[in-house]
Order: structure tokens, then C-alpha cells, then sequence
């Protein structure tokens, strides 16, 4: 599920809990004298020992794709534990939690002339947690990139048809922000469709999947992706045929509960025990392919700095937890439950970070993800990282995004900051798509997020104290609302707040 289509950058997120407040950005400059030892330390082992490539190649093709409830999701779920066991980590535990596990089966969509017997069959796939079973047919409305202005404009026609809606945007309006397929799908069934067809606008026949369900269960109509030349040829035929068109839609698919599990190694802090700094990303993928670098980069990058803080024998002040989350693709679930987890227990105050690795590749610079009040911690910490490795650019954002394992932390009042980093064309072109293998990995640029990110975990593990701290309940909606963050959490109706 990582990317997020509104915000096109590959991102890495790290939270923050703790009691609400007010403290001076100067008392927090960190000790860079002490930093700049160990990153030096961290940057000489990784550079000449680390395993973030050969482990994420051999899971490849030993694990193949990584479907939270398949059996390749169990392989996976014990590759990762079985691999943490051998850095020498002996608190190893799986948190289990119950799925509405997705799975494909079949589908077909055919183009139909009204009136006409001319069907043409379309290349098609289903996007995640459509129903078990639809034979849908309804009249093709085209709502171009399905913004909410897009629906609304066409809310008296889409009752009983079918929306056909790209999942970017097309010749975009200046400021536009795209919205989620899932999200856009809310909205189809919201103004009455029976089914949703999206296009993918990648070039090369290439077909996308990904969960159509802002919630992770099941949506009552199907919606399923075709490539960019099937929608165009589509458009075009809308154009020349003086008969509407409609679409046959016929589907089957497969969900049930299972037991999925996230992966956790802990290594324990040596002053401040009872705080913890969690690393997440999520190491399921979709079934189309190996998933190598949604999120196999990531998963497996955190995998290598959990290898390096053992080689080191480095002992930050906090606890830091490593982990691997499962069902993200299928809607945040694993870090859900964790979150869920950690309230229940009275110990979601304990976790100081929650840093996020989702297909963030080769880091440029940190992202204050809208909190001003780490914008002094972060440029010391990025100031540092530059002296000892002048490659990384350091560049500063703040701004904030949803979709991936950070947000329901966020949604708690956690403050999130980021690095970002970046990928090349042909490889976001290969997201959630049958073209997401290794090949699309590069080595170099792996150790580079490996190295980085290792040194901002340290950062912020082995500081003497930490300047974010949790949002109440108000500051968290109004950080939202600046954040323009509002719109899509109605539309997957997570904005809880009454207005």
C-alpha cells in the first residue's frame, strides 16, 4: 500500500509519544560529538558488512511473494524471525492478530456496445477486497481523475453504472492532490456505482493492483485495474461509438480470518529501559510479484540495522523495537493491532518514535512531517550525518502524508517526522505490479537507506531527551486540518472528530 499517490515521494516516518507540551528547540541540540563517533562506527560496518541485498535476494527466491495469509506470509513471517535469531537477538517474539485475509481468483471485463453483441475483452486485474463474488453490468461513465469534484459533478448519472477513473492524475490542475484507489472507490459507491474500473497510467501494459477498501474488509462492488493503453483504447472507443458502452464485470475471489503475525526483536535500552523507540515497516507484499521493493527495501533494510547496532555491540540509551509488520497492503493491519495493542495494555505512552521504512530508497534529507518543534533536533542530526558521509544532501521537508504503517500512530496524536528518499521512474512505474522483482533493487543505493537510517535511529535512541511530544486530541485534528489531511480520512471515515 506504501505509496501514497497525493504526495509522490518515498518517504521514511518516524513518531513520537509522549506528554503534551511546549519546550525550547534549544535544549535539545544532541551531543554531535558523541553522534558523530558512533555514526562513524555505522558507517564503516555497513558500508563493509552489510546483508540489507543478499538476504532480501535470497528471501526472494526462496519466500517469493509475501501475501499476509498465504503460506508464502507464514514462510515469510519465520524467514524474518529465523534471520533477527541469527544477528544474536534473543528477545524475539510474534504478535499475532486475526486478519479478514484477501485472495484472488478469477475475473474478466468485457466491453459491450448497448444493443450490440461486439464485446472486446479487456486485460484485467482485481484490486484487494472486492467481493467474493459480483457479475456486475452497467453503462461506463467516465470520471476522468475521480477527485471529489469529479464525482460531484456527475452525481445525478453514476447511480446502477460503472465509474471508470484513473488512479493518478491526468494533465493534473496546478494543486491539485490526488486521492487513494481506495478512497476513490469510497466515493464511487458512495454516489451509487456498481462498479469501478481504474486505469493505471504507466506506460507498457503494465496492470496495478492494491486494496480497493478504505476499512481492510470487504467493499460491495467490484473494482479492478487495467493498463494505460487498455483505458485509452476504452476512452477512444467512447468517443467514436455513438451506442453507449457498457461493462461486463465477472469476478471471484476468496477472504476468510486467519492468524497473521508482526515480527519483533527487541534490544534493551541502558538508562531509559521503559522508553522505546520503534522501528516499523511492513514486510508483506502483493501476489503479483516478489514485492522487492514494496517493501522488501524497506523490511529488510531494518532487518540490516538491527544486524548493525549487534555487530557494533552498540547499547543506545532507549529501548528500541525492530519490526516487521504484516497486512499493511491490506490496510494498515498489523500496525493497527499494534497500536490497538499497546492502549489496551496502558503502554502506548512508553514508545517515545515510531520510525517507518516503506519503500524509502537511498535518503536525501529528513522531513520534519509538519512539526516545527523537531526542525532544530533533526538539522543537527542531518548536520552530522553530512560530516561523516558528504553524499548525503541533507535537504529539509515538512510535510506530512497518510497510507502506511506510521498513520495510526499519527491518528493517536503522535508526532511524525521523515526522510525522504527517492526511486527511479522505471522503478515506481513496477509499483504493486507484476514487474516488482529484485532486478528493480540497487545494491548501493539499499546500504545507502541501511546507513542513514541506522544513524538517525542511534539519534534518536541514545539522545538525552527528545523535543516532540503527543498532540492532544484538538491539536492532533488541527494538525491533521493544516496537514490538508482532513478530506481523505472522511472519505475512509477515520476522521473522528464532529463538525
Amino acid at each position: 500500500m506504501a505509496r501514497t499517490f497525493y504526495v509522490p515521494r518515498i518517504r521514511l516516518v518516524l513518531l513520537c509519544i509522549g506528554t503534551a507540551g511546549t519546550l525550547s528547540a534549544f535544549s535539545f541540540y544532541p551531543d554531535k560529538l558523541s553522534f558523530r563517533k558512533a555514526f562513524t562506527r555505522i558507517n564503516t560496518e555497513v558500508n563493509e558488512h552489510s546483508r540489507a541485498y543478499e538476504t532480501l535476494a535470497d528471501a526472494s527466491q526462496r519466500v517469493g511473494h509475501r501475501l499476509t495469509g498465504s503460506p508464502n506470509g507464514t514462510r515469510a513471517e519465520a524467514y524474518a524471525f529465523d534471520l533477527l535469531s541469527s544477528y544474536g537477538f534473543k528477545e524475539i517474539r510474534y504478535e499475532p492478530f486475526e486478519v479478514e485475509a484477501w485472495m484472488r481468483d478469477t475475473v474478466t471485463l468485457s466491453i459491450v456496445p448497448h444493443k450490440s453483441d461486439n464485446y472486446r475483452e479487456v486485460p484485467v486485474v482485481a484490486l484487494a477486497h472486492s467481493p467474493v463474488e459480483a457479475h456486475v453490468t452497467g453503462e461506463i461513465i467516465d470520471v476522468g481523475n475521480g477527485l471529489e469534484g469529479d464525482f460531484a459533478a456527475l452525481k445525478n448519472k453514476l447511480k446502477g453504472k460503472v465509474a471508470l477513473v484513473n488512479i493518478g492524475l491526468a494533465a493534473p490542475t496546478q494543486g491539485a492532490r490526488n486521492l487513494h484507489r481506495s478512497e476513490k472507490t469510497a466515493l464511487a459507491i458512495q454516489y451509487g456505482a456498481t462498479g469501478v474500473i481504474m486505469v493505471n497510467l504507466v506506460a507498457g501494459n503494465v496492470l496495478l493492483t492494491g486494496t480497493a477498501s478504505v476499512t481492510g474488509k470487504l467493499i460491495p462492488i467490484p473494482s479492478v485495474c487495467i493498463s494505460l493503453e487498455s483505458g485509452q483504447a476504452l476512452r477512444a472507443w467512447m468517443q467514436e461509438e455513438h451506442e453507449k458502452l457498457h461493462a461486463q464485470i465477472n469476478m471471484t475471489n476468496t477472504s476468510r480470518k486467519i492468524k497473521a503475525r508482526n515480527v519483533i526483536a527487541t534490544l534493551k535500552g541502558s538508562t531509559y529501559p521503559d522508553e522505546k523507540i520503534i522501528v516499523g515497516g511492513h514486510l508483506d507484499s502483493w501476489d503479483l510479484a516478489t514485492g522487492a521493493i514494496d517493501n522488501g527495501i524497506g523490511s529488510f533494510a531494518i532487518m540490516d540495522m538491527a544486524r548493525t547496532f549487534k555487530a557494533l555491540k552498540l547499547k543506545p540509551k532507549r529501548t528500541i523495537e525492530f519490526v516487521l509488520f504484516m497486512g499493511e497492503e491490506q490496510g494498515l493491519l498489523g500496525s493497527r493491532a499494534m497500536v490497538e495493542n499497546l492502549k489496551q495494555s496502558g503502554n502506548l505512552d512508553k514508545v517515545r518514535y515510531m520510525m517507518n521504512l516503506d519503500m524509502t530508497n537511498d535518503p536525501s534529507g529528513l522531513n520534519a512531517f509538519g512539526r516545527t518543534d523537531m526542525v532544530a533536533f533533526l538539522k543537527t542530526v542531518g548536520e552530522t550525518m553530512k560530516e561523516i558521509e558528504p553524499a548525503f544532501a541533507n535537504q529539509m521537508e515538512n510535510q506530512a502524508g497518510l497510507h502506511s504503517d506510521h498513520q495510526p500512530f499519527m491518528l493517536e496524536g503522535v508526532p511524525v517526522v521523515g526522510m525522504n528518499g527517492h526511486l527511479a521512474r522505471e522503478v515506481l512505474d513496477c509499483y504493486h505490479a507484476n514487474c516488482d522483482r529484485i532486478n528493480l533493487v540497487n545494491a548501493s543505493q539499499l546500504k545507502n537507506t541501511v546507513r542513514y537510517s541506522t544513524m538517525l535511529l542511534y539519534a534518536l535512541a541514545d539522545a538525552d531527551d527528545i523535543p516532540t511530544r503527543r498532540q492532544t486530541d484538538t491539536q492532533t485534528r488541527d494538525y491533521l486540518v493544516t496537514q490538508g489531511l482532513r478530506t481523505p480520512l472522511q472519505i475512509a471515515n477515520e476522521w473522528r472528530w464532529k463538525e
